[in-house]
């Protein structure tokens, strides 16, 4: 029988999906066998307009939307999935967080006016950089800034990633960005493969866990950005004690550790 008492929460961008891409057929398979057994959370940094680009598939699925709840912008958002059918599929919004209410207005505009000299500052550093617009996305309970721009294609960001990781783009000005936004109270983390994820402290994944009563589900997660810089971070050290938290490499190892440990595990 299925624990409704457990919730897997589970990262989209790197752990469900390659970074903004549809999921496919194998982890649907995955999913539609685990929300049998128990309750799942998508838990991302991103909107809800990106859950429903990428998980559209999963949310048609009867079995996976009757048994998931929706956590956009590190579960700052709680959303839930409406309908019998996928022609009357709905979303309602149980609960949203406002950043520019929590810091104030003068320090979310003077953020955003920093990041967008930083982003001056990269471009011109950096020439070989694409270039594609929509660079700060403002998220409501985030902001999320992309020094190449929202719009990239894949080629574009395989680019960027490329050279992020051999002159460690994101890590010099996260260490600039940071430093101001600490005075305002607000965390700075890298963001999936391209970009970095700003929200006030505390918001952080673990405030998805705000959303249900601890003393009656037991939590587990899958996420890809478990190091110290990462989104995943806070969550996954809050869990890993109980070993019931994990750093994928990717979809293909997603699968396996929900495959071959999670369901066996809930199995017993």
């Amino acid at each position: 029988m299925r624990d409704k008492n457990t919730l897997v929460l589970l990262d989209v961008d790197g752990t469900l999906t390659e970074a903004r891409q549809p999921i496919q057929k194998r982890m649907l398979l995955a999913l539609h066998h685990l929300a049998k057994e128990t309750e799942i959370g998508f838990l991302t940094g991103s909107g809800m307009e990106y859950i429903k680009e990428q998980l559209w598939p999963a949310l048609n699925d009867i079995v996976i939307r009757e048994n998931c709840h929706l956590l956009p912008c590190n579960g700052t958002e709680y959303v839930i999935p409406t309908g019998e059918t996928s022609f009357d599929l709905t979303f309602k919004t149980l609960s949203k967080e406002i950043m520019r209410k929590k810091i104030g207005d003068d320090n979310f505009y003077n953020l955003i006016r920093h990041m967008c000299r930083l982003q001056n500052d990269i471009l011109r550093e950096n020439s070989s950089l694409p270039v594609t617009g929509h660079f700060i996305q403002n998220r409501n309970s985030m902001l999320n800034w992309c020094p190449i721009g929202r719009n990239a294609t894949t080629k574009e960001r395989e680019l960027f990633q490329a050279l992020d990781k051999t002159f460690k783009i994101r890590e010099k000005y996260m260490l600039s960005l940071g430093s101001i936004a600490e005075e305002m109270g607000v965390t700075v983390k890298l963001g999936g493969d391209t970009s970095f994820d700003i929200y006030p402290h505390g918001w952080d994944k673990t405030y998805a866990l705000t959303h249900f009563d601890e003393s009656r589900w037991d939590f587990w997660f899958i996420g890809d950005r478990c190091e110290r810089t990462g989104n995943d971070y806070e969550i996954y050290e809050a869990l890993k004690d109980k070993n019931r938290a994990f750093s994928t490499s990717g979809p293909e190892e997603t699968v396996e550790l929900i495959d071959w440990y999670i369901l066996r595990e809930l199995k017993k």
